[in-house]
């Protein structure tokens, strides 16, 4: 599971966790009942505290999106997987509005970024 931590935008670190495992179970990358990495494994990997994964997982546990299997691990819960509409748009939401705070300071106006949209949209 490859997660990339930023520091350039204002996302607390166990949101960012939190917001790309639910883009990796909504995009199908992390199936239902794969197991998440051990909390310090991660961590180390992510070189932060490991009450900062903790803390994301808890996040991921209570929207339903992984189950804690006792003493064996966290797993994609077959219920979070894939994410109900409603959260992935939730999650487009979040990006959508970073995305428009940053080009307003940018002055770049709504028309703009959706041609830039499209343009990437086709070249993908």
């Amino acid at each position: 599971m490859q997660i990339h931590l930023t520091h350039q935008d204002r996302v607390p670190t166990y949101l960012q966790i939190v917001n790309q495992v639910k883009y990796l179970v909504a995009s199908g990358r992390l199936k239902a009942g794969e197991e998440l990495p051990p909390i310090r494994a991660l961590a180390e990997q992510l070189v932060i505290n490991p009450n900062t994964v903790a803390r994301a997982y808890r996040e991921l546990e209570t929207a339903g999106v992984v189950a804690k299997r006792s003493t064996t691990g966290t797993y994609v819960s077959d219920a979070g997987s894939p994410l109900a509409r409603r959260e992935r748009l939730k999650l487009l939401t979040e990006r959508i509005d970073a995305l428009l705070v940053e080009a307003r300071q940018l002055n770049v106006g709504t028309d703009e970024i959706i041609d830039l949209l499209r343009q990437r949209d086709k070249s993908l």
